[in-house]
């Protein structure tokens, strides 16, 4: 994997920059549409191409192993050709779906031993485990296996998982090291910096991931329920220690504004559910602000989603008609809602490296936040 750094903003900590992998090119900032078991729910891999259009798009090693099984994704010749998605793909490593079990799940020194959620079976995770079965997933960019802390945390259990991620840490590299590739094309590990909202903690923790020379670098740890403000203040520590010349990926973030205040901050990478989940809820997100689509006063607006925005599906669309099929229950409302909140974040960053490019992401940035705090 390379990473080129294309401009930085004069007013803020923002980068536009390109991560080629040996299945494409990734401009950043990116948002990456969650893949979880193979699939972005609701979305076609026609409708993901075409009309949404990520450079690289992400699953997730928990499920995947769990089902359809490492043995059948093999098979297949990885997740590339099980899915039919020819560009790329990153994959967690199951640290923070382990973390979610808290009540099925136990952690030691060795790794963690968790239920299944789907038949009760026991089964281990380890760094070692964890780097064998990226590798046959096939994902170009893998991460390091890690606790993921919940919030609030006390420091020091922040601190002894902070420790214990960065000994699996190197068990995760040494181990990837002795396992060759399964397939036609290079894999790139990033490690994922911990450490609660504690300030020194992050900073110990960053120094710890920079110095391992990873080729691109992970923050991981927030977005778990802490206030915002704390996660843009740990995130901006740790943007300010990660190497410059490396992507920088906030996992698990966010809302429009979170990913806006955080690209401000030096994050170049983001992924989360909330589009998809939120959109099968009825909730849509637009630059004007965020629309509940089953609110009545929507029955007889026959104007585009967004008209700022602008999708495939607000040209097809309009709210009163997806109004209706939310209405009526009909599976077509979920998957255009799906689209059209996929297409928004896409577009949102998409703007963001354009004003970087600019010049004026600071401007554009701070007028967009404000008109997306509204409920329209």
């Amino acid at each position: 994997m390379k990473f080129e750094l294309n401009k930085r903003d004069d007013q803020s900590k923002a980068r536009a920059g390109l991560i080629t992998t040996d299945h494409g090119q990734i401009e950043t900032p990116i948002f990456m549409p969650v893949g979880t078991a193979a699939t972005v729910k609701t979305i076609h891999q026609r409708e993901l191409k075409n009309d949404i259009n990520p450079d690289v798009i992400l699953g997730n090693t928990y499920h995947l192993y769990l089902r359809p099984q490492v043995e059948i994704l093999e098979a297949a010749g990885g997740l590339h050709k099980f899915m039919n998605w020819d560009r790329n793909l990153l994959t967690d490593s199951g640290g923070y779906q382990v973390y979610s079990l808290s009540a099925n799940r136990k952690i030691k020194e060795e790794g963690v031993k968790f239920k299944s959620h789907i038949d009760g079976s026991y089964h281990v995770f380890s760094p070692e485990n964890v780097m064998e079965i990226q590798r046959s997933i096939g994902a170009d960019i893998i991460m390091a296996f890690d606790e993921c802390t919940p919030y609030p945390c006390d420091y020091n259990y922040a601190k002894r998982s902070m420790h214990m991620t960065h000994r699996w840490l190197d068990r995760c590299i040494e181990h990837l090291n002795k396992v060759p590739l399964k397939y036609d094309y290079d894999q790139t590990l990033f490690p994922i910096v911990q450490g609660s909202t504690y300030k020194d903690l992050r900073k110990q923790s960053a120094e710890y991931i920079a110095n391992a020379g990873a080729e691109g670098n992970a923050i991981g740890g927030l977005s778990v329920g802490e206030p915002a403000e704390e996660m843009y203040e740990m995130a901006e520590i740790v943007c300010d220690i990660l190497p410059e010349d490396k992507p920088r990926y906030l996992m698990g973030v966010g809302t429009p504004i979170n990913i806006l205040e955080n690209i401000a901050l030096g994050v170049d990478m983001f992924d989360c559910v909330m589009p998809t989940r939120n959109a099968r809820n009825g909730m849509l997100f637009t630059a004007h602000g965020t629309i509940n689509i089953k609110n009545k006063k929507w029955e007889n607006d026959f104007s585009p989603i967004d008209d700022m925005a602008m999708t495939f599906v607000d040209t097809e669309y309009s709210k009163a008609y997806l109004k209706h099929l939310f209405t009526s229950n009909e599976y077509l409302g979920k998957q255009i809602a799906s689209i059209h909140n996929l297409g928004f974040y896409m577009w949102l960053v998409r703007e963001s490296r354009k004003h970087i490019l600019a010049g004026d992401f600071r401007q554009w940035k701070d007028k967009m936040v404000k008109q997306m705090e509204k409920r329209l």
